[in-house]
């Protein structure tokens, strides 16, 4: 029966060999390095850039996960204030409702520019019903306002304190808004006075006004 022969490998000869591939090599041309020295340098070239290309991706989806953590608490608060809203939507209406009724009560108090002649004539004979007697009563310039129009009227009045002080009665009770201010007295006689006061009434704004002044907020928001 043959024996099995018996193989031999000299690893001192082959380490040699291996050292010397590594041997004065090029190292600006290495397409002309020994197969061993070229197999290696494309091995540690592709170790490098795929752990580069490794960080530089878990860097990206870090952000990506940073970025997606930060939405989901910002979509959450959203939520979570859009929730509120809706359990009190009905609250809100009501109290929506509530301002619409009292703005449509203090605009029915608004005469319209048609009818401030007779606002200002109705005021006029309230005077003349206190037996008030009128040397001045001079509308100024009207002052245009975001919502609606004032007209300030100088007037002066003679008569007794008890009169004029019916007059202011009459005005603060009219339906239409007016106030009096800036009243100033002069004696005149024992019973007689003279009153200077400013008459301030409003109106609505006509629609040239309301776009003139929808144009001037638009204008001040940019």
């Amino acid at each position: 029966m043959a024996k099995a022969r018996r193989s031999s490998i000299d690893f001192a000869a082959l380490q040699e060999k291996i050292a010397l591939q590594f041997e004065d090599l090029d190292a600006s041309d290495p397409s002309r390095w020994p197969l061993l020295p070229q197999t290696l340098s494309l091995l540690a070239v592709t170790v490098v850039v795929a752990s580069v290309l490794r960080k530089t991706s878990i860097n990206d989806f870090s952000s990506e996960l940073s970025a997606a953590v930060a939405k989901e608490s910002q979509l959450r608060g959203d939520f979570k204030t859009k929730l509120a809203k809706a359990s009190n939507l009905a609250l809100l209406k009501k109290q929506r409702d509530e301002v619409e009724g009292y703005v449509k009560q203090l605009e029915s108090q608004l005469p319209s520019r048609a009818e401030m002649s007779a606002l200002l004539s109705s005021i006029n004979q309230l005077g003349i019903k206190r037996n008030l007697q009128f040397e001045l009563f001079r509308p100024g310039q009207v002052l245009i306002r975001p919502y609606y129009a004032e007209l300030p009227v100088t007037i002066r009045v003679n008569g007794t304190y008890h009169d004029f002080g019916r007059f202011a009665s009459d005005i603060a009770f009219l339906p239409r808004i007016a106030a009096l201010g800036n009243i100033t007295i002069t004696a005149k006689t024992d019973t007689s006075m003279a009153f200077d006061a400013t008459l301030k009434t409003y109106r609505y704004l006509d629609a040239d006004e309301a776009a003139a002044q929808r144009k001037v907020a638009g204008e001040e928001k940019k």
